[in-house]
């Protein structure tokens, strides 16, 4: 399997993001500079100019026409995805952590850090698609305070998602918590704790039935999205940054690694800076992709599921295509293993060759 390397950005990377279609590919850095690729070849079609700190987060709306990005400066900036012309700015207090297009294109909500006197906040700004966006409020329509906790510490957002048909925003938090909030009144409709560190990020399938979380406490856990019931468990040894759901099988990629500052001092081969895999039933590790000089800070997968996209902390996004024997690999079902022995071979031997493609890389 192997890979494109995309070198486009002079520091490390924070968000890779797939379009609905899987043609283009955007990705977002420490460097300032937002860019946008095709993902059929990695050719770098543009870059969104105008932002003054780092990327933390964006989002393309359904039918690509427009991208919003959340960066340290204090700003939320909506783009023409074909021009790469900003359309509108939108200041905020503090450094915005993450932005998120509702479904129809028509919202934004975003979320922003405590900032001096003012306390982390989810704001939520009318964008209709077919207005000039000379007309667009910089007021947002809705703020939600984030204020501290009973024990006085601050809890910061780290994600935001819009849930299906605009029902409630989903934000994680650096203590563990998930909770959806109504975006229309901004109350807190619920609150769980799936985690017991930080939750680094959050990522959906695309009928968004289903969600996965990756925190520093080692665990990747999934979850049902209708109950908010949780289904499973992936355990590592090291934090994990991101995860995603693919698709087209039932597997889970993982990616992560040692905290950034102590990166230095191991090589790329204790540091375990690879990709893993999971199947999603049977929560067991089934192959891994290495390549990267530090930790991987952000993944994406296709929507055809033929390939996926990691960025890590070494600067350089690694758009991988799956080898044929991935496409064709089909899953053992324990029942039909315990048929008979020569059909547990069989399978032994197909995971293996698997590893081994991966490992060639």
């Amino acid at each position: 399997m192997r890979p494109i390397l995309l070198k486009g950005h002079e520091r490390s990377i924070t968000v890779v993001k797939f379009n609905h279609d899987g043609d283009l590919l955007f990705t977002g850095s420490k460097d300032h500079v937002p860019s946008v690729w095709r993902s059929e070849n990695g050719e770098r079609l543009g870059t969104f100019n105008g932002h003054k700190g780092t990327i933390w987060d964006l989002d393309v709306c359904r039918f690509s026409k427009r991208v919003v990005t959340a960066s340290a400066d204090a700003m939320a900036k909506l783009w023409d995805c074909e021009t790469g012309e900003c359309l509108k700015t939108f200041v905020h207090h503090g450094p915005v952590r993450g932005a998120a297009f509702a479904d129809g294109s028509n919202m934004f909500a975003t979320i922003s850090d405590p900032f001096v006197e003012h306390n982390a906040q989810i704001s939520v700004y009318d964008i209709p698609e077919n207005d000039d966006p000379s007309t667009y409020s910089d007021t947002p329509r809705l703020e939600i305070e984030l204020p501290k906790n009973s024990d006085g510490k601050r809890v910061n957002a780290t994600n935001i998602v819009w849930l299906n048909l605009n029902e409630a925003l989903f934000v994680t938090f650096d203590n563990g918590s998930i909770r959806l909030y109504d975006p229309v009144t901004g109350e807190e409709l619920d609150e769980f704790f799936p985690h017991e560190k930080k939750i680094n990020r959050v990522s959906f399938n695309l009928d968004k039935t289903l969600f996965i979380t990756s925190s520093a406490d080692f665990t990747a856990k999934l979850y049902d999205v209708v109950d908010l019931r949780h289904l499973k468990t992936y355990k590592t040894d090291r934090p994990v940054n991101d995860a995603v759901i693919s698709e087209t099988k039932d597997h889970i990629l993982l990616g992560g690694g040692q905290e950034a500052m102590s990166v230095t001092t191991t090589s790329g081969k204790v540091g375990k800076f690879e990709t893993r895999f999971f199947h999603l039933v049977y929560e067991e590790e089934f192959g891994t992709v290495k390549g990267h000089f530090g930790p991987i800070n952000a993944i994406a997968i296709n929507p055809n599921g033929r390939c996926y996209a990691s960025g890590a902390e070494d600067g350089y996004i690694r758009l991988h295509y799956f080898d044929k024997s991935y496409l064709d690999m089909k899953d053992p079902v324990p029942e039909a293993l315990e048929e008979g022995e020569d059909d547990e071979d069989d399978g032994e031997e197909e995971n293996k060759g698997y590893d081994d493609d991966e490992d060639s890389d």
